[in-house]
Parts: C-alpha cells; structure tokens; sequence
C-alpha cells in the first residue's frame, strides 16, 4: 500500500482514496512485488532497499546477514520514527525484536541463527557517508546525460585524481587559512579526450560558512588576466605580432578607458612575450585595440561563454576580465589552445565520443601562444632549475577587480588545471591575488600529479608546419642587420607575422676633432665608426619615464646619407614578366637574385609581409614557390635597410 500510494499519488485520507490504494496495491502484489523493495522509504532521501543496506551497512542487499535484513525489514513500517542517527532508537530495536520472534518461530530457526539475531546490530548514520565529489555529482544529476538506466550512472572521473586534488586544497587552507583563505575550486581535465578527471566546487561541500554547497566550477565569476593569452593569440594570427614585437608599456588612454597596471608602474618598451607574461595591462589593451578580423568579445561567443552581455557593456576592460566566466568555460578555453585552436565540448560520460569540435585559431597562433606562457616562471623560482623529467607547463594567473577572485590556468603536461580562490559571497581580500594564492596551490596539485604518473611522458609538442623560428635584434624585436649586437629566436607565422629589417642600430662615421658626425671624403685617421640606437622620440621618452635613459642618436647630415646607387638591383624575377607554374604546389620554383653594394652581408626575400628567405649576400639565387596566383609584390632589403622590389605575375595551370 505505502507503494501504491508513492507510485500512483494517491489521497488515502479518504474512503475513496483507500479502496483505490488496497487495489493498486494487490495488483502490484500480483504482478511487481519487487518493485516494493526498491522503491519502499527507508528514511530521509533514502528510497529503495539496495540504497539502504549501502548506507547503514556499507554492503548490497545480497551480503547483508540475517540481523541486518530483519533491521531492513521494519524501518519502512515506521521510517521517519525508526531511522536517522546510527538507527539504533528504542522504536527500532523493539519492531526488530519483534519480528525476529515471528521469524524463529515461523522459520524453526537454529541455534546459530537465534544467536545472529541475538547479536547488535552495528549500522552508521546516513550523515557518515562520504562525500565523493558531491559537486560533481550534483552537477551530473541535473542534466539529462546524468540519467541512466538501473539506476548506475558511469562519469569520467577519476578517484584518485579527485582525491589527490581535495588532499592538496586541504593542506593548503590549513597552511594559508590565517590570511583569509578559506575556500577553493579546482578542475582537471584531460585534454587528449577533454574527460573531467576531477572537479571540486568549493573546500568542504558540508561547512556553511563558506557556502560549500555553493559549485565553484559553474559559478560565473571574472577571470581577470587568464583572458590575456587569447588576446595575444587572436593577435598572431592577425599579423599584429610575434612573441618579440616590442610593445609600449606607458601611460596610455583609449578614449574614456584609462587602464593601469597591477601595482601602478610602468616598464615602457617590452616585448610581448614578456607583456603576456608579466600581465602588463596596457600592452593587452592595445593590442585588443589591433584586433579586426575577430575581435575577443565575438571570440569568446565563437567560443560557447554564455550569458554574455551586449559588446559596448564591456568595451577594452573585456581583455582585464572584465566579463564572467565559469571555471568549466575557462578551462574549455585552455584546452583549446592544448588541442591547437579546436574548441571541443567537456565530456563527463566516458561513452559520450569525443566531438570533432570547431577551428577558432590557426595551430600556429596556439602553439606559439602556449609556448610563450611556457615561459612563465614559477613563482619563488629559477627556471633554469627546473628538474629534468617534469611536465611542461604552461599557465597565467588572474586577479579579478577588488581582489575578490584569484586565479591559475594552464597546461600541465597531459591536463588542463584550473585553480580559483576567493569569497562564495564575491567579498574582496587583499591576499586573492593570483600569483600569491592561486598559483602556489596551482603548481602543488601540478607537482603531485607528475609524482604520480612519473612514466607519463608527456613533452613539448612538436610545431605544425606553419610555425617558423627567425633570430630576430633583441632590442627592436625586428630581423637585424648587420649592426645589430644580439640576436634572439623568435617564432612567427609566415605571411602573417609582421617582419621587417631592424634599423635601430646604424654605424656612424664620426670625425674625431669635432665628435660630429662627418662628411665623405673622410680623410685618413680622422675619423671612427660608432654605433648608435636610433630610437623614435615617443620611444625615448618611455625609456625616461621607466628609469632606462638611452644615449641620444646623433643627427645625421645629407651629405653623410647613404648613396642611392648602394640599393639592391633585382636580377630575377624579371620584370614585366607573366610566369607560368604548373598548378602542383611545389612543382616549380622561380629564382630569386640580387647584386647588392660590397658593405652588404646578408639580404632578406619577402612576398609582401612574409618572409621568403634570409640568406647571404654572396649565395647567389634562392628558390622561391609561389602558393597562389596574382600579383605578388617580391622585395629585397639588405641588411643596412636598403629596399629594392618588383611587381611579379603569377599563374598556375593544370
């Protein structure tokens, strides 16, 4: 009857009411008599004999002796009065002594079962069950993929992993509690399939204080400087830079938007790379101001980041983090970039198959971007230091706007991770700075993960084949010439990344009397060559204002310019002339040759804004393999800035 009644909804407070649950209840009788069992209340939430004997018992039905069967068999007569705190209640052992009387003489028991019934029966209160992943949990329940038939649903996660990364929050709240932190969330999630591994919404699901109950995972949140590296890979693959494109670090207002910096300094000229990496606000902000082709607000909504306001709401602090994001949506972005610039759902199930995903940046952009955070250090640490054997990181912290939020993203070797602390209730503390707090506990779950899959080799990945090195001048981030003091490698994406020859450094023939520059015909001993960086004005101003004063460049007279006759003179490809390729890419090839002036040592090939070639002056012709049809513009510069360029018409046939 209880039964009926749970199935059909019955009113049983009526005549009416009763005679439809007696029938209900001796047609189930007939036909599903153990469906009672599985549905019948055993107090609480707890529905269902299978659940029961798991939760007082910590065993199936099927194990459970004849003590405890007999306990089972009276709590549903009684459940609200029989169950609860260890059921162990005076009503519970009377109604259990009660039946196991009927059962002896019913059943003519042994001597060895009247002793089993005689014994205490030891169960546990359903609140010291343990809590494994209750965010997770809740989260799967409330989707229909949480659903499955029987009763047994499978998930993604991993155990271990899940208890590997609750034993890292713990310590690290007991160790910083002091400071006011005194919650956390965590993600983990494994790339190569996009399955959750781990997933921790908040420090202790069950302590009220700080809302444990509250999904730190879904919960929409700013993400402050975690938002940078897809501003700088949207930029790379829009030609506006590469890793050492030298960027203004100064004072700077777009409009009525006047951003500052984490600490209100300024660095002035900084490379990019370094800017990402060191969070520098006004590099980011100009940058997004380069951003046309895909700007990071329609990024972000290519990307699936829902709820998102109207684009003028946010305006440029969008790069700062000035929108919301939950954590899953955050480390759905970072495992784009692992998976080269294919976005791919989140998957919980592991029979859900893995979704082919869309293209939202180039492989280049992406491999480049992770390599550029790769060399974030860490914190307290010398990179060089690094021991052999562990994972490849690549990651970026993040402070929301008064402090409420810190945070950690990034690539740990076969993993994306993603670390937030803060306040449920979004109130501000001085110590949710992500580089202190969030990226300490960041690289301690990122430490123990690697200790514990030590065999998994997982190395830096192997770039795609649009993804080039250059050695580019260290100071002007431009390819040098032949004055340049120190070059460095830097990557870049053929036919997007904007390369030209440096002419920050130039010599200077100075006539020694006067210290001026002086004029040809220069006479014997005297004059010197000396080396000067020819800096623009606004450039040496912000070297200034950052405490880096350079040394002023002399100006040059006309008649110390250099000789127009010293140009680069284009050999081949003729001009005025249609070339015809067959239409197999790589099948034919055009020469490319130049005479340059004695003083020249190496020239630089380009086809508009890509770079062909860097070769020496004496090496005679290049091959160059056009990929498209049209009018390419072919220029020649040599390594004193010296430019020369032809008009070329190409066509393919088959």
């Amino acid at each position: 009857m209880q039964l009926a009644r749970l199935l059909y909804h019955l009113n049983t407070r009526t005549p009416a009411g009763k005679l439809r649950q007696s029938a209900a209840a001796l047609w189930l009788e007939a036909r599903h008599s153990g469906t009672y069992l599985n549905l019948v209340p055993f107090g609480g939430n707890i529905q269902g004999v299978g659940v029961a004997s798991r939760v007082y018992f910590g065993k199936p039905p099927s194990q459970v002796d004849l003590g405890e069967a007999i306990t089972l068999a009276v709590i549903p007569q009684r459940p609200a009065a029989r169950a609860g705190r260890g059921i162990q209640q005076t009503n519970l052992l009377n109604a259990r002594a009660q039946l196991a009387g009927f059962w002896i003489n019913a059943n003519h028991a042994t001597d060895s079962e009247r002793r089993q019934l005689e014994l205490p029966v030891l169960a546990q209160a359903d609140s010291a069950l343990p809590l494994r992943a209750p965010h997770f949990t809740d989260a799967i329940l409330q989707t229909s993929s949480g659903r499955s038939e029987g009763g047994k649903v499978e998930t993604t996660l991993d155990a271990g992993l899940q208890r590997l990364l609750e034993r890292q929050i713990d310590r690290y709240l007991n160790q910083f509690g002091e400071r006011g932190i005194r919650n956390a969330a965590a993600l983990l999630i494994d790339h190569r399939d996009m399955s959750v591994k781990s997933w921790v919404g908040s420090a202790d699901y069950t302590n009220e204080e700080i809302h444990g109950q509250i999904d730190g995972v879904l919960t929409k949140r700013s993400p402050g400087s975690t938002l940078k590296p897809f501003v700088y890979a949207l930029a790379l693959d829009q030609g506006v830079l590469h890793p050492r494109t030298i960027l203004r670090d100064s004072p700077t207002s777009f409009g009525p938007f006047t951003p500052e910096n984490f600490g209100g300094n300024f660095v002035g000229p900084i490379p990019a790379q370094d800017a990402l990496i060191r969070s520098r606000n006004i590099p980011a902000v100009w940058v997004a101001t380069q951003l046309r082709q895909l700007n990071l607000y329609q990024f972000l909504q290519s990307a699936g980041i829902n709820n998102m306001k109207p684009e003028s709401y946010y305006g440029l602090a969008l790069a700062l983090g000035g929108g919301d994001v939950t954590m899953e949506e955050l480390a759905g972005l970072y495992a784009m970039l692992a998976n080269g610039g294919i976005m791919q759902p989140i998957r919980t199930r592991p029979g859900a198959p893995k979704q082919e995903g869309s293209r939202l940046l180039s492989a280049e952009a992406t491999f480049i971007t992770v390599d550029m955070l790769s060399h974030n250090p860490r914190p307290g640490e010398d990179s060089s230091l690094v021991p052999r054997g562990r994972w490849p990181i690549a990651w970026k912290t993040g402070t929301s706007w008064g402090f409420r939020d810190a945070w950690s993203a990034g690539i740990v070797g076969p993993y994306v991770l993603v670390v937030w602390i803060g306040d449920s209730e979004a109130r501000g503390n001085p110590s949710f700075v992500g580089a202190d707090a969030a990226a300490p506990l960041f690289f301690r779950i990122a430490d123990a993960l690697n200790l514990q899959s030590p065999d998994e080799i997982t190395g830096i990945p192997d770039p795609p084949p649009g993804a080039s090195k250059v050695a580019v001048c260290a100071e002007s981030g431009d390819l040098p010439n032949k004055y340049c003091p120190q070059t460095v490698d830097t990557w870049y994406i053929p036919g997007k990344s904007p390369i030209r020859v440096s002419q920050l450094h130039r010599a200077v023939t100075i006539d020694i009397a006067s210290g001026r520059p002086a004029c040809p015909p220069y006479a014997p001993g005297a004059t010197r060559k000396e080396l000067f960086e020819f800096w623009p004005s606004d450039m040496m101003k912000l070297f200034r204002e950052a405490g880096m004063p350079r040394r002023k460049a002399p100006v040059i007279p006309d008649c110390a310019a250099d000789d127009t006759t010293d140009v680069p003179r284009i050999a081949t490809p003729l001009r005025g002339v249609t070339y015809t390729l067959r239409h197999k890419a790589g099948a034919e090839t055009i020469p490319l040759e130049a005479s340059t002036a004695a003083d020249v040592e190496n020239v630089f090939w380009f086809d508009g804004a890509a770079l062909i070639s860097r070769s020496q002056a004496i090496r005679g012709a290049i091959a160059w393999t056009p990929t498209a049809d049209g009018i390419h513009l072919i220029r020649v510069i040599d390594d004193h800035g010296r430019t020369a360029e032809r008009d070329v018409n190409i066509q393919f046939t088959n």
